[in-house]
């Protein structure tokens, strides 16, 4: 395998318009889909990639901010930079100055993020495969080198979450199938929050016309009565057997979340998702027991590993909802996943990179952790900037191929 070294760092402000209404939420109202790209450059011909997901305002500041913490990776090769990839991770982490304008969330954090995720990218691509391929390949210990537990060794020691890859990689074999049927997904795009009952119903239409078994709807609204009304049309045009996921994008404050979340019971909501402000555990923890057996979905802004941890311990989260590229990159992805597969929380995440980088991550979290395999977001609105676009038939993703993480850009 010829040697593979980073010659030379680039960052690039991509950032997409979107049609009217698409991505709109109750707290979003006109969001520009953004990505902080890094890119490590190479003289063997080959790129790697990463992603950090923004609305547009202050993704030149994520790129100054990669600009930074990846400086020192500049000269290494990338098979002995992943051996030794958690100590890397902990050095950017935990960088002297710009550690005071996280710690570990804002800014920094996606910057990270966008850093992590090229380094893997490339160690696939250097490799001639998948990002699926390359972590289902790697042994227990040569994974476990790659994360950072600091702050969580309480709930999950390197020995603990050694011993989980070790246990589940046991039955590995039998969970391979599903590179053959592809990854369920879900429609995230069906009722974002500016669209027309008219609009909705017909995007239920076509997405049960292309197969799909689980959407999800915006609500928020200032009127609760709204909310509840969509709520109850989509329950309705779909039917009892699809699943329906109500997103609130943090819009309520405790009291008005029980209140709204008890009066969604009778749709039979599959989830109802980040009802209040992210970092409050402890309202999230009193909501979930208000509304039980209803569940809560968290993670979306969730930043970093220990506020997950915090959610795990408090019993609150029905499904975790991590993302690469809002978390500290594929490392933290995994750490979480990890943290959720202990206390048999479900990871269904959320989709900032469009589906593209996770697509691979669901993959690794079924066949390696074992983890149930729910669904996976899709949203499609930027498919046309991806040179290698997920590839969702039937209302399932097919198992991706090419080599890397599916990160690549048009027009970089």
């Amino acid at each position: 395998m010829p040697s593979t070294v980073i010659r030379q760092i680039q960052t690039h402000d991509m950032r997409y318009q979107l049609e009217s209404g698409e991505g709109a939420d109750s707290i979003h109202s006109n969001p520009q889909y953004s990505y902080a790209v890094t890119e490590l450059v190479t003289d063997t011909g080959i790129s790697g990639m990463g992603l950090a997901f923004t609305l547009g305002g202050g993704n030149n500041l994520v790129c100054q901010a990669i600009d930074v913490l990846s400086s020192n990776l500049v000269g290494r090769e990338i098979e002995s930079l992943m051996a030794e990839f958690g100590q890397v991770y902990a050095q950017m982490l935990e960088h002297p100055q710009f550690r005071w304008l996280g710690p570990h969330k804002g800014v920094v954090h996606l910057a990270l993020s966008s850093i992590v995720n090229a380094c893997f990218d490339l160690w696939a691509k250097s490799r001639g495969v998948p990002l699926w391929k390359l972590l289902i390949d790697l042994s227990p210990q040569d994974l476990l080198n790659t994360l950072h537990l600091r702050y969580i060794e309480d709930v999950l020691s390197p020995a603990e979450a050694l011993a989980i890859i070790e246990t589940n990689k046991v039955q590995q074999i039998s969970r391979l199938p599903i590179l053959d049927t592809g990854y369920p997904g879900y429609d995230t795009s069906i009722g974002w929050f500016q669209y027309s009952d008219d609009t909705i119903k017909d995007n239920i239409i076509k997405s049960m016309d292309q197969g799909f078994d689980a959407v999800k709807l915006k609500v928020g609204s200032t009127d609760a009565q709204r909310d509840i009304r969509r709520a109850n049309l989509v329950r309705e045009t779909v039917g009892d057997d699809v699943r329906v996921m109500l997103d609130a994008n943090q819009q309520w404050t405790l009291p008005q979340a029980i209140r709204i979340c008890l009066e969604f019971e009778k749709m039979n909501p599959y989830w109802i998702e980040e009802p209040t402000h992210p970092d409050d555990v402890l309202a999230h923890q009193t909501l979930a027991r208000a509304i039980s057996p209803m569940k809560l979905a968290l993670g979306e802004h969730v930043p970093n590993q220990v506020i997950f941890k915090n959610y795990l311990q408090a019993g609150t989260a029905g499904f975790i909802q991590a993302d690469c590229v809002r978390l500290g990159g594929i490392s933290e992805f995994i750490t979480v996943s990890l943290l959720s597969r202990k206390f048999g929380v479900p990871v269904v995440p959320h989709v900032g990179d469009m589906g593209q980088i996770h697509q691979h991550l669901v993959l690794f979290n079924h066949i390696v952790l074992g983890h149930e395999p729910i669904f996976l977001e899709y949203i499609p609105h930027l498919r046309q900037h991806f040179k290698h676009p997920a590839i969702v038939q039937g209302g399932v993703y097919q198992t991706p191929q090419t080599a890397g993480s599916s990160s690549d850009l048009h027009n970089i």
